[in-house]
């Protein structure tokens, strides 16, 4: 299944590779380097380590070349007032009494306990063109399935980039 990212996510893992390439490699390839020119390979912990560092690097590199190369891009065609990409849901669930704040993102993007859903996810794709008001249903299964209503949605804007900055 190939990752559904939005321009920006492509852009942000495009400048990654760019530093990783050509700040992080050579610093690294120099570690290295500097590590075997002290000694015996076997038993120099120095030279493992940075070998280490050095691999991760490359296969940080590999996995994000990977990722937007295999990347279905996709774009938010929906209103201002509809929930979508990158817009800030808060909804009621009537079942818990509860009121929950979600951010709805690309799949690369998503981390639960930071309230960042992924449009893939079920409530995220049930959320999906809905408005304040909207009374939804969640299907997690073919066996469960719950209701929520729509309360708020707003663009997430620049708060979940900084949020979003740490990857």
């Amino acid at each position: 299944m190939n990752n559904e990212l939005t321009q920006k996510d492509i852009e942000d893992m495009q400048a990654e590779i760019d530093h990783r390439k050509l700040v992080l490699r050579p610093q690294l390839l120099e570690d290295v380097k500097e590590a075997r020119a002290h000694g015996d390979l076997s038993e120099n912990f120095e030279y493992h380590a940075a070998k280490r560092a050095k691999n991760q690097n490359e296969s940080r590199i590999r996995f994000l070349e990977r990722m937007i190369r295999t990347a279905r891009i996709i774009e938010d065609h929906t209103a201002a007032d509809e929930a979508g990409i990158n817009k800030t849901v808060t909804i009621y669930v009537p079942e818990d009494d509860a009121e929950e704040v979600y951010t709805i993102v690309s799949t690369i993007r998503e981390d639960s306990l930071l309230g960042l859903i992924s449009v893939e996810s079920p409530l995220g794709k049930a959320l999906l063109g809905h408005r304040p008001g909207d009374r939804v249903s969640v299907r997690v299964n073919p066996d469960f399935s719950y209701d929520i209503i729509v309360r708020k949605v707003e663009d997430a804007g620049d708060a979940a980039d900084a949020e979003l900055a740490r990857y």
